[in-house]
């Protein structure tokens, strides 16, 4: 059976219908979709750097004279007239990328001015009714001197208005302020840099032609994101300065700090490129729900306008920080890769380029924009000398000016005559015509003669410079320097190689993972007089500590004790009590420099009140009796192991209005050594002392005489030990007057029997009762402010008794070195 034969509908009349093949109508079309994608939304021109949305914004805000200096307008103003005149793809887009060009965690050179609520990096902007705006200085540079004819004008898209077809741009913007957009078929995505470093590589490009791209990458090392930040890692940078394409991670900026007196925490105050707190937060606690994230107490956002961004995370008890900060950087945005494909528009077709043709095709736009606006420039002169001469000519012989023209019949009929008359142009004639009377007085013929003159001489130079291809050249040289001192800011980006990842040993690397934890290491716990604790985790093989210099505050060593991270020790108080605690916590210092300052405050680190002092650290663990002495002279020394499992106990059982004056770890051959306020020294063998249990009241250690109480007790070595005594006068403010001191040897003290008086460590002058500071020990004695400031102390070697030399500053306490 034949089919029936196809028959197109009769067309109504006027109609006209023809047959298209649907495959290659649909190519058609798509290839002018994808052109009109490409190259009037997505991709930025390489010479302006700017998207076409960007461009017309910029403008337009120029045309409606929204410069600095003037007042903010309403966004949805701007948005209005740049649909309406240039743009009309709809007010979303338009507000989007004007919202984009303020934002300064976006640009590395914003060029919009916002008022009010432009989003953050985790928020979006306000609506552009309740947000104002107006240029940024930087943004007229990249306008400036669009009325000399620098550039061409292209109509606008209903042709009732001409736009620039590229802008100025007197920086190169696509490099400093970056780029990033999807067309169709390919993509865009440019990283910032700074202004300094790309203006410093454009000049020595422009001053060398052949300059290669290492040269290039002595000026602009990499990309400097506006939000700050870490890259790690050069060699994508690299690689996209040679090829347009690349990569690099950028890492958070991270301090590990003392949140707390017990805790650890690690404080951001700056993210990888567009990468916002909220962001971070919501992965690190999905990770830690997920328990792929160990030791994390806490996240708190501290972030605010004054401040900036602070985003502080607490590290649990026993993890080291290093190791927790690792972790977050390989599993949350704290470190974020950057894709850089530097594709853009050049001559109309889009090329990925790389650092040296990015550099290349702007200075070429500078080039011919210098050039045409000099020639714009001249003729302008050059119009405005041949009206000056034509003025000069009449003002000369104005007198018969006025007769021509009285006495003709008509305009036309007088300027022919001034033509053929004064030998005049017909411009020069018409200039003459339309001149006021006021302008042929005398003063106006110097003032022309004047501007003929500075217009000669603008006029050669432009001519010169038009003439010299080499003086162009380095006239947009000076401009880029210019626009590079005014704009221009600090790098904000630290470029690094790759980071250090967390060691690990054999075994935890067979099996996968490393261990977050402190390890259960030697370690050195360091009390300062000022009440600084420090934790020094010895190196395998490290006896001690190198000597440290004193180079840092809070250098006087109150108690120094050895232990593990992890194991307990003690710390006895002037109420008489033992707290235990775990240094695991304390902050660490490296063994070769160790700096009390960045000790935690041992009070605020075991949560005592300040009224309690903390005397001296022990360790639980060692088979030697702690000694103990009181300020009403009692003397004790607690026998080693047997202490009770609470977290806190009392040592000794202290009398009504009694407190612990000094704390050490004695064994029978030290010497205990009390110094009473009335200057009586008395040292004695701690053998004399029976060691008793922790419950016990003690004995009697030194006799003292009325009103007289003890300043210092400790135990000694007698063989390099020094006596150091500070007296001030009665009646002062304590902490006022520095009073007198004086070291000496402690050999020159005889040794007494326990519970006697001692003998006399110093002699009071007039106005003198009492000694203010005293404290044995070895030397060297260091000696430091209230607030941990070093001081001087005497020489050692003065008479037992003597009566010391003046202080040059107030003491506070004084130490051994450690």
């Amino acid at each position: 059976m034949t089919p029936p034969e196809k028959t197109s509908p009769t067309p109504a009349s006027g109609e006209r219908i023809e047959d298209v093949d649907v495959s290659t109508e649909m190519q058609g079309s798509f290839l002018e979709y994808a052109y009109s994608v490409i190259y009037s939304r997505a991709l930025p021109d390489a010479r302006d750097g700017l998207k076409p949305v960007q461009r017309r914004i910029l403008f337009q805000m120029n045309e409606m004279g929204l410069r600095p200096d003037r007042g903010h307008v309403k966004s949805a103003r701007v948005v209005g007239d740049v649909m309406g005149r240039l743009h009309p793809h709809g007010d979303t887009a338009i507000y989007d990328a004007l919202v984009r060009m303020a934002q300064d965690f976006t640009m590395r050179v914003p060029l919009v001015d916002g008022h009010g609520n432009f989003g953050s990096l985790d928020d979006g902007p306000a609506a552009p009714r309740y947000t104002e705006a107006r240029m940024q200085a930087a943004a007229l540079a990249l306008v400036e001197s669009l009325d000399e004819d620098v550039v061409d004008f292209v109509p606008n898209y209903d042709n009732q208005l001409t736009q620039p077809e590229v802008l100025p741009a007197a920086f190169p913007n696509l490099l400093v302020n970056g780029a990033s957009g999807i067309a169709v078929g390919m993509a865009t995505n440019m990283a910032p840099h700074n202004l300094i470093e790309v203006a410093g590589a454009a000049r020595h490009l422009l001053e060398n032609p052949e300059a290669t791209l290492e040269e290039l990458m002595a000026y602009v090392p990499g990309p400097d994101l506006p939000t700050g930040g870490t890259i790690v890692g050069l060699d994508g940078i690299r690689d996209a300065y040679a090829t347009g394409r690349g990569s690099f991670k950028t890492r958070a900026k991270v301090s590990i700090e003392q949140i707390s007196a017990r805790r650890t925490g690690l404080v951001v105050t700056e993210l990888p490129y567009l990468v916002g707190p909220e962001k971070v937060i919501e992965k690190i606690k999905d990770g830690v729900n997920a328990k792929k994230i160990t030791g994390i107490a806490d996240v708190t956002d501290l972030t605010d306008r004054k401040n900036g961004l602070r985003l502080v995370i607490g590290i649990k008890t026993g993890f080291s920080p290093e190791a927790v900060l690792e972790q977050l950087y390989r599993l949350t945005p704290l470190e974020d890769g950057f894709s850089i494909n530097n594709v853009a528009l050049v001559d109309g077709r889009p090329q990925t380029l790389g650092l040296r043709e990015m550099l290349r095709v702007y200075l070429d736009h500078r080039v011919e924009v210098v050039t045409r606006r000099s020639q714009y420039r001249l003729a302008r002169r050059q119009e405005r000398l041949h009206l000056v001469d034509g003025l000069l000519i009449a003002i000369l012989d104005i007198d018969e000016v006025i007769q021509v023209i009285r006495s003709s019949d008509d305009t036309a009929q007088a300027r022919a005559r001034l033509i053929d008359v004064f030998d005049l142009s017909t411009l020069q004639a018409d200039y003459i015509l339309e001149l006021q009377l006021r302008r042929l007085t005398k003063f106006s013929r110097i003032e022309l003669e004047a501007e003929r003159d500075k217009l000669r001489a603008e006029i050669a130079e432009l001519e010169a410079l038009l003439g010299d291809p080499a003086r162009i050249r380095t006239q947009v040289g000076v401009e880029l320097d210019d626009v590079a001192e005014r704009f221009g800011t600090p790098r904000r980006t630290l470029l690094t190689e790759a980071g250090a990842q967390v060691k690990a040993t054999a075994a935890s690397r067979k099996a996968g993972a490393v261990s977050l934890e402190i390890p259960d290491a030697p370690t050195l716990v360091v009390l300062s007089t000022t009440g600084r604790a420090v934790r020094v985790d010895l190196p395998e093989g490290t006896e001690a500590p190198l000597p440290s210099t004193r180079r840092s505050k809070h250098d006087a060593i109150l108690s120094a004790v050895r232990g593990t991270t992890r194991g307990e020790l003690g710390a006895i108080t002037s109420h008489g009590r033992l707290i235990r605690f775990t240094p695991v916590d304390l902050p660490s210092v490296p063994a070769n420099s160790v700096q009390l300052a960045a000790g935690a405050r041992i009070n605020d680190y075991l949560g005592i009140d300040k009224k309690e002092r903390v005397l001296g650290l022990v360790s639980l663990g060692a088979e030697v009796p702690i000694a103990i002495g009181t300020r009403q002279g009692v003397v004790k020394r607690v026998a080693p192991g047997g202490y009770p499992s609470r977290p806190d106990f009392e040592v000794i059982a202290l009398k009504p209005g009694d407190e612990v004056v000094g704390v050490a770890q004695a064994g029978d051959r030290a010497e205990l050594v009390f110094v009473a306020s009335d200057a009586q020294l008395l040292h004695f063998s701690a053998s004399q002392v029976r060691p008793q249990g922790v419950a016990a009241g003690g004995m009697a250690g030194i006799n003292l005489s009325a009103k007289a109480t003890v300043v210092f007790f400790g135990a000694v070595d007698p063989e390099d030990a020094v006596v150091v005594t500070i007296s001030t006068p009665t009646e002062t403010l304590p902490g006022t007057d520095p009073g007198r001191g004086k070291v000496s040897h402690f050999a020159e003290f005889p040794a007494k029997g326990r519970a006697t008086g001692g003998v006399r460590s110093h002699s009071f002058l007039k106005g003198e009762s009492a000694l203010a500071l005293a404290w044995v020990g070895p030397a060297p004695a260091l000696a430091v402010t209230p607030d941990g400031a070093a001081r001087t102390l005497p020489e050692a070697g003065a008479k037992r008794d003597a009566s010391g030399t003046p202080l040059d500053a107030v003491v506070g306490s004084i130490g051994r070195a450690l």
